[in-house]
């Protein structure tokens, strides 16, 4: 928690962050936590940040998967998965000394060729602002400075699109996903 200790320590919380990109309008700074600094209309929403600290509130995480429909899961398995994961990313808004998770985001790995992405959520409030794209676009540039270079995911049929526009494609080799599941 070292990263929110710094942050609310400082009277301007983005000083020691330097600006490295833009996505849809937030600009992007920093490295391991970057901050989304809104557009001057949108100032009431606070200031937004991206974070790949695994230390992550599970009530939190839960009652953010919970504002999209997702089913409760067990918390003991939630953090299991964190703890496994190659690669986590939060976005969380800031507004005094106050912190919301917005959005989340998980990759597994065999840290050599391929990804798989999990858990991709953003809070309603904050979908079809830039927020998801931005989240992904995030997490893949992180990827792929690991030199990852096949990223896969799930996605249910309402957020397909979402994805294509991102760039991902139905399975190109015509190869088809395969599931076993308990009875």
């Amino acid at each position: 928690m070292g990263f929110w200790k710094n942050l609310f320590s400082s009277s301007d919380s983005s000083s020691s962050f330097s600006q490295i990109a833009e996505y849809e309008g937030y600009e992007v700074e920093g490295e391991e936590s970057v901050s989304l600094s809104s557009r001057p209309s949108s100032s009431n929403n606070g200031r937004i940040f991206f974070s790949t600290d695994r230390d992550i509130d599970l009530y939190e995480l839960e009652e953010l998967c919970s504002a999209v429909g997702w089913s409760r899961r067990p918390l003991r398995k939630v953090k299991k998965a964190i703890q496994h994961s190659f690669l986590v990313v939060s976005i969380w808004q800031i507004r005094g000394n106050q912190r919301r998770l917005i959005g989340f985001a998980r990759a597994t790995s065999d840290h050599a060729f391929n990804a798989t992405l999990w858990d991709v959520v953003v809070h309603p409030d904050f979908q079809s602002k830039g927020m998801g794209k931005a989240l992904m676009k995030f997490i893949i540039k992180k990827l792929r400075s690991d030199d990852i270079s096949n990223i896969t995911l799930f996605a249910d049929p309402h957020v397909v699109d979402f994805y294509r526009n991102l760039g991902f494609i139905s399975d190109p080799e015509g190869i088809k996903g395969m599931f076993w599941y308990p009875d």
